[in-house]
This record gives structure tokens, sequence and C-alpha cells, in this order.
């Protein structure tokens, strides 16, 4: 049998990710994690978020509670359990719970990550402000995306794409440039944890405001939240 250079480094890079796939099973917690959400649930889960929201969706590392050793294997990982295993693995936006549950056969274990910068940009703040700008959000009437909690105490914005790049000049406008806010913007190249998945071995990341159909994928746009985002964080920064 002949075997090409490519065909050789696609070897490699399905024996890498087979290796990492093995990493992340061997961690504590992954499969009593299993039990409790099957694997087809997961699969069913990254088939919504795909199909319905119109989100890629990226196999991400794990790690073991307490947020320390990653499943990627580096020591010194700046990022544990919380960045993509192999980014060629992406399940794309409209895709069905199949091509999901052939991704997690190869990586089984792995968190659900879905990629900032494309669909929708992230403004991220703690998790007090956040829930606070929430409710007024909603009691000005506000078209409003979803929001996520993670358990490192953050609450995560889902705005239009964009944000990321618009933020200091936004700010700049708004007056909030130079006021020191507990706030920032994820865009291309970020990735957030989604549910049903732990967030770096610290616990699961949940939904505040759930993704709903009446909200996608017209995102809103970043300028409409930030002044109550910014006010509700610089109020908790003085106040602290």
């Amino acid at each position: 049998m002949v075997f090409t250079i490519g065909s050789m480094r696609e070897m490699r890079q399905h024996r890498t990710v087979v290796q990492r796939a093995a990493k992340v099973a061997a961690l504590p917690g992954v499969w009593s994690s299993a039990r409790r959400r099957t694997h087809t649930a997961v699969c069913g889960k990254v088939a919504e978020y795909t199909g319905l929201c119109g989100w890629a969706v990226v196999p991400g590392a794990r790690a073991a509670r307490g947020g320390a050793a990653c499943s990627c294997g580096e020591p010194r990982c700046k990022e544990p359990g919380a960045h993509p295993l192999d980014p060629a693995a992406e399940v794309p936006a409209g895709a069905g719970p199949e091509l999901a549950a052939q991704v997690w056969d190869r990586m089984p274990g792995a968190s659900v990550l879905l990629p900032a910068g494309r669909s929708f940009d992230v403004i991220d703040v703690a998790e007090a402000p956040g829930r606070r700008a929430l409710v007024r959000l909603e009691r000005m009437g506000l078209h409003l995306g979803p929001v996520l909690l993670t358990p490192a105490g953050r609450a995560q914005f889902f705005v239009a794409p964009g944000a990321a790049a618009e933020l200091p000049h936004l700010l700049y406008r708004m007056g909030w440039d130079d006021a020191r806010l507990d706030l920032r913007c994820l865009g291309p190249g970020d990735h957030v944890t989604a549910p049903p998945s732990d967030f770096g071995g610290l616990g699961p990341v949940r939904w505040l405001r759930e993704p709903r159909l009446d909200s996608m994928p017209q995102l809103p746009e970043a300028r409409l939240l930030l002044g109550t985002l910014a006010y509700v964080a610089h109020r908790a920064r003085a106040c602290a």
C-alpha cells in the first residue's frame, strides 16, 4: 500500500484527535456527566444550536473539577477546558443531528463551544450587574437576544456581530471610555461555552435568557444595550 504525504498528514491529524478524545474521556467526572446528559441529548442540543439558532458549534476541551488539567494536554494551557479541541471538527450552522453525532462520536465528552464573531458577538459583564441590566432592558421593552450565565460569575449578552470592533467607539460616544468598567466584548476568534457543558471545570453553564425563535437570527445591536450595561457595571464598581 502506498501512502502519500497528504494521507499521512490526515492519519496524524486523526490520531491526534483520538488521543485528545481519550484524554477527555479519562478526566474525572466526564463519565458521570455522560450518565446525566446522554450522548443523544448533547447531540440534540448541538443540532438545536446549528439548526434552529443558526450557530456553528465546535467541540471543546474539558477540565477536571477545580479548573485544572485541561484535556488538551498542555500543562500551561491558558484556557483550561474552554477552548476548541479541533477547530476543523466544527459543526456548521444548519447541520443536523447526524453530523453532530459523528463529531461527538470521535470526541466523546467534548464540551459545546459557540464561536463568536459570526452570527453573534457577546457583551460580557459580572453576573449581578448583568441580572439587574436584564430586568431594566426587559422593562424598557427592548428586543433582546439570549443571555448566558457562567459558573465564573459572568453574564454574557448575545448581540449582533460587529460589536467587538465597535465597542471602544461606542463607549467613547456614550462617555464611558475612561470609566474602568468590568465589561468586555467577545468577537472573532473567541468562543463561549454553551449548555449543557461545564465551563473550565468550574460547573455548568446555563441560560439566564434562553434562545427564542422570535429573536433569532435578528439579535439586538450592541448600542441599544450598552448604555444600560455600562451604567449598572459602573454602579456595581462604585458600590463595591
